[in-house]
């Protein structure tokens, strides 16, 4: 079943659910933003907060930390740019009339998207729109971009595509592909009969990746628009996904993740052991390392997929084997969202408590089983079947 984790650090600080959690590119700080209509960023060195981002007349909804700029969206209507060393607000932009839900930062450009049924993109210094999308006929829940860098180069698609490609995902069942550079619709990806919750980009194929409230995730051609599989074991809503290494994870509100391959759709593992929705996902690549086999050394590499859900917990599994390697106990809400750096990890609940967690233990290479012996207990058999690294005692927040 896994061990149980204890926090190294509780921060309460929030007086409402933290609704998102963002990582810098540096791992030097974290920000969070909270129903409580603040932002926080915080030192990830001690776990302490050092600067308070006041200005949201509503929630927020979503942010991102970029290592000179915190950015923040919210119920307000309203995106913020804010000082990472003082907390200073920088820019206010305003043009959207309902909830902002998601923004980007890329390629110098502010991409958001709204309930408004609109995605924008702003320039970051001026806070001015530069380009409107207009053509959802519902809410806008979720976006992508694939940078020109990406895109094939093709004269005939280069005036088309010099802005690059924004993808949005809608409760309107459907997704769409804009031109950057023109605000014009080059595909609408239709297939889909429930919101499409969302999506990630495999910028060197093309391709996006689309989770929906229909249990299914399905991929798409981004430049031609053709649907080109469809992933259908799941029996809830999609609310989640991650891609790695060719390698497709999806959460979902059936408490399971299940890992595909994202080439061919195949199921490649389950892995239960959630007693709610699967809120959150995160892959993190471990160490690699020679270990003893029967037949000489081998090279061997563990990595981990961590998860939050509906039940307050977050878990980490081996990525290889589907194991549960460790449960982390304490938060008394959803977890809707986590991040991990270095040997933390940090998990952020809507019970507005950001806790860090220690995962040593979990991703050292373990050794292999040894060669059994010509008669043994059916039960020392099963027991030894899986080689688990043991786990490092944690001091308790």
């Amino acid at each position: 079943m896994g061990s149980s984790g204890s926090a190294l650090r509780v921060c309460a600080d929030h007086r409402g659910g933290i609704n998102w959690l963002s990582l810098s590119p540096d791992g030097q700080r974290l920000l969070t933003g909270s129903e409580d209509g603040t932002a926080r960023l915080w030192n990830t060195v001690d776990g302490q907060c050092y600067a308070l981002l006041q200005g949201h007349e509503s929630y927020v909804t979503f942010c991102q930390l970029e290592d000179e700029a915190a950015f923040t969206c919210s119920a307000d209507c309203t995106i913020r740019r804010w000082d990472v060393k003082t907390g200073q607000c920088l820019q206010v932009y305003r043009g959207h009339t309902s909830i902002v839900n998601r923004i980007l930062v890329a390629n110098d450009q502010l991409f958001s998207s709204s309930y408004d049924r609109t995605a924008r993109v702003w320039t970051v210094d001026k806070g001015q729109v530069s380009q409107e999308f207009r053509g959802h006929r519902n809410c806008v829940l979720t976006i992508a971009y694939s940078a020109p860098k990406d895109l094939p180069r093709d004269p005939c698609l280069e005036a088309a595509m010099g802005g690059g490609l924004l993808v949005t995902g809608s409760s309107d069942d459907t997704a769409k592909v804009w031109q950057v550079a023109s605000g014009c619709c080059h595909q609408t990806l239709r297939g889909h009969t429930g919101a499409v919750l969302c999506l990630v980009l495999d910028v060197s194929s093309h391709t996006a990746f689309t989770g929906s409230t229909d249990a299914t995730v399905r991929a798409w051609d981004i430049l031609s628009g053709e649907q080109l599989r469809v992933f259908r074991e799941h029996q809830g809503s999609v609310i989640c996904l991650e891609l790695t290494d060719r390698l497709l994870y999806s959460g979902s509100a059936d408490r399971t993740v299940k890992c595909w391959l994202a080439d061919t759709g195949e199921r490649v593992r389950t892995f239960p052991a959630h007693r709610h929705s699967v809120s959150a996902l995160k892959y993190h690549a471990g160490t690699c390392g020679r270990v003893a086999a029967r037949k000489g050394p081998v090279y061997r590499c563990v990595s981990t997929v961590f998860t939050g859900s509906g039940d307050a917990c977050a878990r980490a599994f081996d990525a290889q084997s589907g194991v549960l390697q460790r449960v982390f106990r304490g938060h008394t809400f959803v977890i809707n969202c986590l991040q991990v750096h270095g040997q933390v990890l940090y998990t952020a609940s809507h019970d507005g408590a950001l806790r860090l967690w220690d995962v040593r233990g979990l991703q050292s290479v373990p050794p292999l089983p040894r060669r059994p012996a010509a008669k043994r207990s059916l039960s020392r058999l099963f027991s030894n079947k899986v080689a688990c690294a043991a786990p490092v005692p944690l001091q308790p927040a």
